[in-house]
């Protein structure tokens, strides 16, 4: 008799994965990307039961490490005091729910536009992209760093002890082509790459306000004419644009008008805030620590996590797996291991007195 129970809720739990899959066949457009036809895992594994494939993706993102530390790392300014400013994970949350909105209007598969747009900053350094540039310095000579693909390389091979998430590929392929000049194979994909920049644009815009670095009046006004003169407003005509232009299509675009002023505001925060000495003084800092850090650990292997030098035993170059441990810190805890191994510690005299 429990036998027979055990078995009918097995049947009815894959049902239940196979009607949504069917739901997504009836009620999805044409051009989406349907869970039952994924090309699949690296390593074959049983289906779940409840869940589709790029569901349990999602779900593995955001139980692994890697998304945990994202509330600890830069988005745009280093170790910012206020409670308000951006981290690498709330600005990942923005990211999924602009994506999500999109895939929605657009009856694309918002499951999988959800699991790249959670993933797609994994790899991220410490102290944002001034960590990647120091890291990408510090590495050319064996390939140079770049976060895209170091998000892939935490989902396939530093998560889970070296076992990685086991991600189907349309996510792994969405996180690796999420920058600007790439192109993804997926409308999902396509749809996060964008979000990313809509994102960062607007919340670089609202943090930069918040610190007193520009302010609203500042932002060109020949570019919110168009998009608007407001947070919120720009996030609406960019969304809306990028629904109202896709409709139908093969293809996730935009209006060239608007298209132009997005792309006219990222251009005033790379003049205005990425490059201004009062928001980045503190860069050169975080270069210098970071080539200190590696070239501590480059020549005390051994001091590095078991998990890391577990990789260096499977045969994976010191250099990468170094770069691998860096590019895994969290701010707080780069600043802390940086004090613990660079600055010395005060002698007490305290018990030498006391004999």
């Amino acid at each position: 008799m429990e036998m027979m129970l055990v078995s009918q809720t097995e049947e009815k739990g894959r049902n239940l994965r196979e009607e949504q899959e069917k739901r997504e066949h009836m009620i999805l457009s044409e051009y989406a990307t349907f869970a039952d036809q994924s090309l699949g895992r690296d390593r074959d594994e049983p289906q779940c039961d409840i869940r589709t494939d790029f569901q349990r993706d999602r779900d593995r993102i955001i139980h692994c490490k890697a998304f945990r530390r994202l509330k600890q790392k830069t988005q745009v300014f280093l170790a910012p005091e206020g409670d308000h400013y951006r981290t690498r994970l709330t600005h990942t949350l923005e990211v999924a729910q602009n994506a999500r909105t999109i895939a929605r209007a657009l009856s694309l598969n918002e499951d999988l536009t959800e699991a790249i747009a959670l993933g797609h900053d994994l790899g991220h350094t410490p102290f944002g992209h001034a960590g990647e540039r120091a890291l990408n310095r510090i590495t050319e000579e064996h390939g140079g760093f770049h976060h895209n693909e170091q998000s892939v390389r935490v989902v396939e091979r530093l998560e889970k002890d070296g076992k990685g998430l086991n991600l189907t590929k349309e996510v792994r392929d969405g996180i690796l082509n999420h920058q600007t000049k790439a192109t993804p194979m997926t409308l999902e994909g396509k749809i996060v790459r964008l979000s990313d920049k809509i994102a960062y644009i607007n919340s670089d815009i609202d943090d930069a306000i918040r610190a007193g670095i520009i302010t609203e009046d500042e932002v060109p006004a020949e570019h919110t004419d168009i998009l608007g003169k407001s947070t919120n407003l720009r996030l609406n005509t960019l969304v809306h644009d990028i629904v109202h232009h896709s409709e139908g299509k093969n293809d996730i675009c935009m209006s060239d008008e608007v298209e132009k002023a997005m792309y006219a505001l990222r251009s005033f925060l790379f003049d205005r805030v990425y490059t201004n000495p009062e928001a980045k003084g503190e860069e050169k800092k975080v270069s210098h620590m970071i080539n200190q850090l590696y070239e501590y650990y480059i020549h005390n292997i051994e001091k590095m996590p078991s998990e890391f030098l577990m990789l260096i035993r499977e045969g994976e170059p010191n250099q990468r797996v170094v770069c691998d441990f860096i590019a895994c810190m969290s701010d707080r805890y780069a600043v802390n291991l940086y004090k613990e191994i660079m600055i010395p510690k005060s002698w007490s005299v305290l018990s030498v007195e006391q004999r």
